[in-house]
């Protein structure tokens, strides 16, 4: 076989994730599945996996880079333990462990330490996402979620459809940011190599409000004032997100005043924003009395 980041088309420094993908890539291509016409697809799609098999493993890895395995995993010769005529350790004509390559030699506490942890298997509380393994998962599915300013200050969840047509439930927590991303575990794409499924992000985006104009983690919100009420002072009803609220007018109240309600905004980690509140002066329906008194002012 040959030389396996010859195969895969990365260099010898790469990372997991840029071996991961290569490989991801080149198996999609090669994929009998996809070249049914090719008679020379499938053997290019199992000297892929022959390659990951090599690079996708940490320990294959580093013994292949060492020179301690060949291209398909097997030990090359000089590698390992053997006879040594001259004598060794245990003198003339006893054995030598040579663990190394060339005129260097090895730790061979560093190749039985790759050995073992091929074998260790992950602990069954261990998240599903943290075990390694040489087989890559599936895609994740990503998507955008609409929530309303309501769901961000009470909390609830959301049922979507995914583009394969499953449909799941996604739990909105309070205080959510405008793009926040929710990951669902194990719900994306199934792996086509037989490693886990992919999983879910759902990027949340906030609905534009009716009323409610969003500025961080603050509201802001406009609130018509009766003529009156804004030259003798007096209450009006301001709507927010928890329910409607009482709100004082100071007399001589001019138009585009601004009032603040503390706390009455969207809820954060630490703390709520506030609620502006500007006030428009409603001058309501024609009145003969206040225009008579205007007219004479005016005179």
């Amino acid at each position: 076989m040959r030389d396996p980041y010859t195969v895969l088309g990365v260099k010898r420094d790469a990372g997991a994730e840029d071996i991961k993908r290569a490989f991801r890539r080149l198996a999609k291509t090669h994929h009998p599945d996809h070249n049914k016409d090719d008679p020379k697809a499938k053997e290019r799609f199992a000297e892929v996996n022959a390659a990951y098999e090599i690079l996708g493993d940490a320990g294959k890895k580093r013994a292949y880079d060492r020179g301690e395995i060949d291209a398909e995993g097997r030990p090359r010769a000089g590698a390992g333990m053997g006879f040594d005529p001259a004598g060794g350790a245990g003198g003339p004509g006893g054995f030598r462990f040579d663990f190394g390559t060339g005129g260097g030699r090895a730790d061979p506490r560093d190749m039985f330490s790759d050995l073992f942890r091929q074998f260790e298997t992950p602990g069954r509380d261990e998240p599903r996402a943290s075990r390694t393994s040489p087989i890559p998962s599936g895609e994740d599915i990503e998507l955008e979620a609409a929530i309303t300013l309501e769901d961000v200050v009470a909390g609830g969840s959301r049922r979507i459809t995914l583009p394969d047509g499953r449909a799941v439930e996604v739990n909105i927590p309070r205080g959510a940011a405008n793009g926040a991303t929710l990951r669902l575990r194990g719900q994306g794409y199934p792996s086509p190599f037989g490693g886990p499924n992919g999983d879910v992000r759902v990027t949340l985006r906030y609905q534009r409000h009716p009323r409610f104009v969003v500025d961080g983690q603050d509201l802001r919100l406009s609130v018509a004032v009766p003529i009156r009420d804004a030259v003798l002072g007096g209450t009006i009803r301001v709507p927010t997100l928890q329910g409607e609220v009482e709100v004082t007018v100071p007399a001589w109240t001019s138009g585009g005043k601004t009032l603040r309600l503390r706390g009455k905004g969207l809820p954060g980690k630490d703390n709520a924003g506030d609620l502006f509140v500007s006030l428009d002066i409603d001058l309501g329906p024609p009145d003969p009395e206040m225009e008579g008194f205007f007219r004479r002012r005016r005179a």
